[in-house]
């Protein structure tokens, strides 16, 4: 799981991109409160995009989702 806007020099998109190398099933969550339209061109396959603020249920729904899709 990881805020798109990390604002240290990396972007959550580029976290992503680099764990995925290394690890090409690691699931991933991003989360973010304006980069929305980015996720297609920017996320890696397989990826859920959760908008803030959320509930901890949508949270658990996310989750759920990728385990079981088994990414």
């Amino acid at each position: 799981m990881t805020d798109v806007n990390l604002g240290d020099g990396i972007s959550g998109w580029e976290l992503a991109r680099q764990i995925r190398e290394k690890t090409p099933g690691f699931p991933v969550v991003y989360m973010t409160s304006a980069s929305a339209p980015d996720w297609q061109s920017q996320g890696v396959d397989g990826s859920v995009l959760i908008q803030k603020p959320f509930a901890p249920a949508q949270l658990a729904a996310v989750v759920s989702q990728l385990l079981n899709a088994g990414v």
